[in-house]
């Protein structure tokens, strides 16, 4: 798994700012998005909003993925994934507007974003909190102790 978790983070200039403004654009996207969905607005009222929200989305996640892909073992790269799985349900399952799948990834994505970091950085995978400094001792090849008798 060396390939897909580089050594070290990856340094992107100005990610803090980056970030901020992907996630409030995201905020706009989404919230349209989702009052024009569910008040049966016509496309051409949604589709601007679905633009900023899915190029946002992809944007973060992309950044994320950048910086340290080791955010896909953790549970908050897990619960993206998850969300868009809700949403793509929603879209392909039911004729009208569910605002229950939409309360529910708006739920996730509060929960997840302001929970500590033991539970953010927690894998399923690994069934413990993963994060960089596990991960390198987890792939550190183990030095025998042989002994000088």
């Amino acid at each position: 798994m060396s390939w897909l978790i580089p050594q070290q983070k990856r340094h992107l200039p100005g990610k803090r700012w980056i970030s901020i403004a992907l996630r409030s654009l995201h905020l706009v996207g989404i919230a349209g998005l989702a009052g024009a969905y569910l008040f049966n607005q016509p496309q051409s009222v949604w589709f601007p909003y679905l633009i900023v929200g899915v190029g946002s989305g992809v944007l973060m996640v992309a950044k994320e993925l950048y910086v340290d892909t080791i955010w896909l073992y953790q549970l908050r790269g897990q619960l993206v994934l998850f969300k868009l799985l809700l949403l793509a349900a929603g879209i392909y399952w039911f004729a009208q507007p569910q605002a229950w799948i939409y309360i529910l990834v708006i739920l996730i994505s509060g929960i997840i974003s302001h929970a500590p970091g033991k539970i953010r950085y927690y894998s399923v995978i690994y069934g413990k909190t993963f994060t960089r400094e596990v991960w390198m001792g987890m792939s550190e090849p183990k030095i025998r102790d042989c002994g000088d008798n």
